[in-house]
């Protein structure tokens, strides 16, 4: 039998409880990180701390790809998808400026694979785009694209042929939207592989696959200069559905939002806390 299930992101009670117990700040180890509060994007508005240097990449792999995201104004609000506010001021310290719709489908794990998804369809890269429903069914863009589309018939899942070929952005994100409603973190955790903290790369996720799970994205590094100390910046997307957003570091307030890779065995983001083994990557 064939099961389908829609999916989001949680709070999860060891998080809970760590936000009703923890009141302790790390020491200042590191100067105060300066932000660039005039500038747009995730490279420019987030200086690297002192002494590290910002690792560099190919000018069209998806790592400078999410650096050079796109930042709403500093001070800005995340919106969820019916507009409201997420007032939360101890979650992010940026706001990334795309639309997410107006359906409350663009939650965790659905941030990470339209990120992936519209890097690739800016590139052209349309036969890579596919990923597979919690029930194993691939929602692969190359058939979408041909004007097929998927049908959900009870447990029953398949494609007819509906409309012409397309590969429009708003045919694009109608197909994203369907990909948001059958997939999530359980099945996202399985696409992808598994990487040491010591191989980390922009891109890379950090996942707990479940109902709920969650999903964060590393969208940036640096490098220390002598000691080759890694230091990474993170982004998510939460429930309901909300705009992505660059996520403070709750454990050094004085580092934030810089995390260090050296990580002991838990990481801990504003909203959830996940272990040292979820690091994955797409294949």
């Amino acid at each position: 039998m064939v099961c389908i299930m829609l999916q989001a992101c949680g709070q999860n009670a060891s998080q809970t409880k760590q936000e009703a117990t923890s009141t302790s700040v790390v020491e200042p180890s590191i100067e105060v990180q300066k932000i660039n509060q005039n500038e747009n994007t995730i490279a420019t508005r987030f200086n690297a701390p002192k002494g590290y240097v910002r690792i560099p990449f190919d000018s069209i792999s998806f790592s400078n790809y999410l650096r050079k995201l796109p930042l709403k104004p500093h001070g800005s609000k995340v919106l969820f998808f019916n507009g409201k506010k997420k007032n939360k001021t101890n979650v992010y310290d940026a706001v990334v400026d795309l639309h997410i719709g107006t359906r409350d489908l663009h939650q965790c794990a659905d941030a990470v694979m339209r990120l992936r998804a519209e890097f690739l369809f800016e590139n052209k890269k349309y036969d890579s785009i596919y990923f597979n429903f919690t029930n194993g069914f691939k929602a692969d863009y190359t058939n979408w694209r041909k004007g097929k589309r998927i049908v959900v018939n009870g447990n029953q899942v398949f494609w007819k042929q509906k409309t012409q070929s397309s590969d429009t952005p708003k045919d694009f994100w109608k197909y994203l939207e369907m990909v948001f409603s059958y997939a999530g973190t359980a099945s996202l955790e399985k696409e992808l592989k598994s990487v040491s903290l010591e191989k980390m790369k922009i891109g890379d996720v950090f996942i707990q696959g479940g109902f709920p799970g969650h999903a964060v994205i590393v969208v940036d590094l640096a490098i220390h200069e002598t000691t080759g100390e890694k230091l990474f910046l993170l982004a998510q997307s939460y429930m309901p559905a909300q705009e992505i957003q660059i996520l403070k570091n709750p454990k050094d307030t004085v580092l934030s939002p810089w995390y260090s890779a050296d990580i002991s065995n838990e990481l801990q983001t504003p909203e959830w806390t996940f272990t040292k083994n979820q690091l994955k990557r797409f294949q």
